[in-house]
């Protein structure tokens, strides 16, 4: 929130706000043989969920990821770099 538009706000909303923090985090979506989507954070263990599309699996995910925020507080000692792809052939005949 930019400073100008904080500053506007009445006193609770500022109050309400100085009490939040946001949370920036690396989320891995997959999908299932039956299209179902797979979403879940690799900083928090069991921070897994699921939906019928992204927007559903997104929100359901949010409510774990808020549970393990509130259980863990600081996330898990590794520290999320990326995803890379992997090239790999194989003998088919094996």
């Amino acid at each position: 929130m930019k400073e100008e538009a904080f500053l506007l706000l009445p006193f609770h909303e500022k109050l309400y706000l100085a009490y939040m923090k946001t949370y920036h985090l690396p989320i891995l979506v997959e999908t299932d043989e039956d299209g179902v989507f797979i979403v879940s954070c690799p900083l928090y263990k069991g921070c897994h969920s699921y939906g019928k599309n992204i927007d559903e699996a997104l929100a359901n995910l949010k409510e774990v990821a808020e549970m393990c925020i509130a259980e863990q507080e600081q996330p898990a000692s590794n520290q999320f770099i990326g995803i890379r792809e992997m090239e790999l052939t194989i003998n088919a005949t094996a």
